[in-house]
This record gives structure tokens, C-alpha cells and sequence, in this order.
């Protein structure tokens, strides 16, 4: 995947098709006034784009929900009033796209690009904090947050808590120190479609354009947790991943490219680095479930760039450039491309501290 004269950025996203609503990863590469996708085959961008968005008079939606197990999504809504899903691998991601394109769209408008990296800065994610560990802990039977039915205007809604109960709780499990640090997590929590709003007051509050003040601290705004977060939870298989495996800390994640063990094609992954313990586990990006496809523990691994002048040997396929291979304890080995040199050093380098 090199990189091509006047690039503002470009990466892996799962692009939702138009006539076929399935879901691809395609090759992304945002220019000043367009944003081309390119199919990948045998870990190799093809030579010409499979479509383009035309940015001029586009419009962006971000964070967007319209996908209830797809959280991390962008819209864009071209002039001509077609819609583009784009989705990314984490919510950093997201919002550097979301940032970028923007940025691209308003090219001409500084100050309206100047507001987005605003409610960027404003809005970060507290450090070493898994969500989904949050909700495992929010839905735990004997200290989770207590559901109960709520009245507003006349209506009855079950298994809800107030913003107030969610900002209490986080901060008596010290999830957050303070108030404001409360409602950021609670607002990242129902922007990542864990909770969501019920009623009129909490529902009206996502209207409001700063992310900041959607989730509200108050007695009488009325959440639930999202059907994605029950399913999730209740599942006894869903359980057992994460106590045993997934309940570490995310490290770093993003899309790599992986050889397969059996069949030794190249397809894209959703690649994710935990510690305490340490595993690492890869994610088919186009399936709706957050289940792991695959994935190890990396105590005793080894892990190493392979050269990048011709083939490596055990990498079929002629694919060249920017490989590295992890030999598990158990033998097996794990040959990944990564996009470019220096993301390949970030992954050897976040890797090999937790072998």
C-alpha cells in the first residue's frame, strides 16, 4: 500500500455495498476534493478504484447509529443524496477519519474545521478504561447499577436507571473521579451504542451538537442498556471469552492483513492487542457479531519483521513489503502485512512487551 502524491490519508475501512447491503473491506484513500476505495486481493491494493465519493457538497454523519452492532460508523450523504457507511476499528479511528474528511469537505471554511478539532480535544477517551469492561461490570447481578421502572410524562419504562444513578455509580466503582469525567465515559458509553436514551428528555439531549452534553446528569433522563450490550452479555459463550481471554486491556488495534492457516489466502483482519493477559485476537470486520474468528496468548511468542525484499519463505501468495511473522510457544506460525514500515514497527514494538 504505498502512498500516492497529494494524500491526506488513507487505511483499511469496511464499506457497506450499495446494491448488496454486505459489508467489504476496501483500501481508502481520501484526497482533497474525493475519497477512492480500492478492492484488496492476495494483500495487494488493485491498480485502479473500485468507486469514488465525490467530497463537494457532501455531507458527514459521525457518530452514526444506524447500525445498532455496528458502532463505529461514519456516513457520508453526497449531493446527489447517496448514502456511503464507512466503518472503522476503533473509536480513535473513527474520529480521525471523521476529522479528515471534514476537514477535506470544509476546505475552504477553517473555522468550521477549527470547531471539529475542538470537540475532538474535548472528548478523549480516559486512560487504561475498556468499555466493555464497564458494561460486563454495569450489568454484574449483585454490583452492577440497579435497574428499575421509571415514569416520564405518563409512560412506564422497565430496566432503566437516570443519568444521575449511571454518574453515581461510575464514580463510587472509580471508573471516574469527578462529575465531568462521569459524563464523558457515559456519553462515549451511548455513543459506542452500549446504553441508550429512553424517553423524551434523554432522547431529545442527542440532538444537541456537542457530543459533551448528550448524555445528561440528571434524575429525570431515562437510559437503558442497548439490545447489542444484552445480547452480549447474556450469552454464556460471550461470558466465557471475555472472563477468561478478552478481559484485558486493549493495547492497540487496527486492521492487518493475515495469511490463513489452511487455504494460505490473504484476508483483512480486525487485529486486537490485550495485556493482563496477554492475548492477541483477530476479528472478521464484515460479520455483524463481535466474536474473535481467531486468536492466541502471547506468553512465550516470538515475533520479528521478515525481509522485505522478495517473498519470505512460508508467505504464499507473492505478497512482499512491510510483513511480520509471530511464532507462538506452540509452534504455529502467524505471517501479518501491515500497511506501511512504520505501523509494522508500532505493532513489533506493542507486541513484544507482553511475549
Amino acid at each position: 500500500m504505498q502512498e500516492a502524491t497529494g494524500v491526506l490519508k488513507e487505511g483499511f475501512l469496511v464499506k457497506r455495498g450499495h446494491i448488496v447491503r454486505n459489508w467489504k473491506v476496501r483500501w481508502f484513500v481520501l484526497l482533497q476534493d474525493k475519497l477512492l476505495y480500492y478492492k484488496i486481493e492476495g494483500g495487494k491494493k488493485e491498480p485502479s478504484p473500485k468507486g469514488r465519493i465525490l467530497l463537494d457538497g457532501c455531507t458527514i454523519t459521525c457518530p452514526c447509529l444506524e447500525y445498532e452492532n455496528r458502532p463505529l460508523l461514519i456516513k457520508l450523504k453526497t449531493k446527489t443524496n447517496t448514502d456511503y457507511f464507512l466503518e472503522c476499528c476503533s473509536r480513535e479511528e473513527r474520529d480521525s477519519w471523521a476529522l479528515d474528511i471534514t476537514g477535506a469537505i470544509h476546505a475552504g471554511h477553517p473555522v468550521q474545521v477549527q470547531e471539529l478539532h475542538r470537540m475532538k480535544n474535548s472528548f478523549k477517551l480516559l486512560e487504561n478504561i475498556s468499555l466493555h469492561h464497564i458494561v460486563e461490570r454495569m450489568c454484574d447481578n449483585s454490583a452492577g447499577i440497579k435497574l428499575t421502572r421509571n415514569l416520564e410524562q405518563g409512560n412506564s419504562y422497565k430496566e432503566t436507571f437516570t443519568g444521575s444513578a449511571l454518574v453515581d455509580w461510575l464514580i463510587s466503582n472509580s471508573f471516574a473521579v469527578s462529575r465531568f469525567e462521569a459524563v464523558t465515559l457515559a456519553s462515549m458509553l451511548m455513543e459506542e451504542n452500549f446504553i441508550k436514551p429512553v424517553g423524551a428528555r434523554s432522547t431529545e439531549a442527542t440532538r444537541c451538537g456537542d457530543l459533551s452534553e448528550q448524555f445528561l446528569d440528571d434524575s429525570t433522563a431515562l437510559y437503558m442498556f442497548a439490545e447489542s450490550s444484552k445480547k452480549n452479555i447474556s450469552s454464556k459463550e460471550e461470558l466465557q471469552f471475555n472472563i477468561s481471554e478478552l478481559s484485558g486491556t486493549i493495547v492497540k488495534q487496527g486492521f492487518l492483513v493475515k495469511q490463513g492457516h489452511k487455504r494460505k489466502n490473504w484476508k483483512v483482519r480486525r487485529f486486537v492487542l490485550r495485556a493482563d493477559p496477554a492475548f492477541l485476537h483477530y476479528y472478521d470486520p464484515t460479520k455483524e457479531e463481535n466474536r474473535p474468528v481467531g486468536g492466541f496468548s502471547l506468553r512465550g511468542c516470538l515475533v520479528s519483521a521478515l525481509e522485505d525484499n522478495g517473498v519470505p519463505a512460508g508467505v504464499k501468495g507473492n505478497v512482499q513489503g512491510n510483513l511480520f511473522k509471530i511464532i507462538t510457544k506452540n509452534d504455529i506460525h502467524y505471517y501479518i502485512q501491515a500497511s506501511s514500515k512504520a505501523e509494522r514497527t508500532q505493532w513489533i514494538e506493542a507486541i513484544k512487551p507482553l511475549t
